[in-house]
């Protein structure tokens, strides 16, 4: 059963939860970029937009992020001429994260997205910092009206008006949107909510499919050590765009940096910043051997990630097939050009 909410009383309803929560929605940042940002007022919300350049991903998994924060004090009694050596008192500063957040206008498959990282990040050992955020989130989510020329969804799976992962779903209709409560946190959110019921037909609809599928992982054993991974890696610059947009990519780096440095005071911060396998010394380790040396080994694992690794170890595919890595690479490196080339060699001949 759904619920009926014209467009004043989202406005009314977006209000409200401004003044009590932190809202994250779709905002322009230029005359062609979409932006999730944190929203002062409803009016500033973008409701036609066909994608985001960055996922809602980053109020989950930042691209940078303080976790821990150490302080050390020279104890002033020590090392006074008795020959030992100094002695510190050493702090350390665990760091929580914001007050609850509501993310607005969520397209499904950046629901999808966070589904898939949830089977990673939520299973033991469980990453406490994501793992608080997606207890302090709600998701709001709105269906596509239409898909963009990148957009492959279909094709992993899903579908542009898929509610799965969303707490509400906001279906665009005739005046207004039909509402749909799928959970608890929903519930909660659209309590104070008086709504009429939605009469109309249930608002989804048949879309495109692209003429390829996931290949099975048979394919991806058998095509291994095929050739094609070099034919496609000439054309790489390795400049990691297509990680740092994708929403299910979540290799990360931790490093320390001193922030303050003073005579008997010091203080570093511990930061984690996102990562990318396409980097050249992302696999090198203690000794410097490193295990994918070649730009065509680290295109091929990026790509086996998404479609064989990560669904065999964790179940979902690691991709949700948005076309962000489409729309950035600026060699057009061509996600969906590799599905069809993998199903090409594939294919028996004739």
């Amino acid at each position: 059963m759904m619920d009926f909410v014209t467009q004043p009383q989202l406005r009314d309803w977006l209000t409200a939860i401004v003044a009590e929560r932190r809202l994250i929605a779709p905002l322009r940042m230029g005359e062609d970029s979409v932006s999730y940002q944190p929203v002062d007022s409803p009016d500033t919300i973008v409701y036609d937009f066909a994608g985001t350049i960055i996922s809602p991903k980053e109020f989950f998994f930042p691209a940078t992020e303080t976790i821990l924060t150490v302080e050390k004090i020279l104890q002033q009694t020590s090392g006074e001429g008795d020959g030992s050596p100094p002695a510190w008192d050493v702090s350390l500063t665990d760091h929580d994260t914001e007050r609850d957040q509501v993310l607005f206008g969520v397209r499904p498959c950046d629901a999808h997205a966070l589904l898939a990282l949830d089977a990673l990040l939520l299973q033991e050992p469980v990453d406490v910092y994501y793992a608080r955020r997606r207890r302090q989130a709600t998701l709001i989510g709105l269906a596509c009206e239409q898909m963009r020329p990148t957009c492959f969804c279909t094709s992993v799976g899903l579908a542009p008006d898929d509610h799965q992962g969303m707490d509400v779903m906001l279906y665009p209709v005739e005046n207004g949107y039909a509402l749909e409560v799928l959970t608890e946190k929903g519930q909660a959110i659209t309590s104070g909510l008086s709504l009429e019921s939605y009469q109309g037909e249930t608002p989804t609809r048949e879309w495109p499919h692209a003429e390829f599928d996931v290949p099975a992982r048979t394919v991806w054993l058998q095509l291994f050590d095929d050739h094609y991974w070099s034919e496609l890696a000439d054309r790489c610059l390795g400049c990691k765009l297509c990680a740092y947009v994708c929403p299910t990519c979540r290799c990360f780096d931790v490093r320390d940096k001193t922030v303050v440095q003073s005579p008997g005071y010091q203080k570093i911060e511990r930061l984690r910043c996102w990562d990318s396998c396409m980097v050249d010394v992302y696999r090198r380790i203690a000794g410097g051997h490193d295990p994918r040396p070649d730009k065509a080994q680290r295109l091929r694992n990026r790509f086996y990630c998404k479609f064989d690794y990560y669904p065999t170890d964790f179940g979902p595919m690691a991709c949700v097939g948005c076309g962000r890595c489409i729309d950035v690479c600026p060699v057009n490196v061509d996600i969906t050009e590799m599905l069809e080339g993998v199903k090409a060699l594939a294919a028996p001949a004739p």
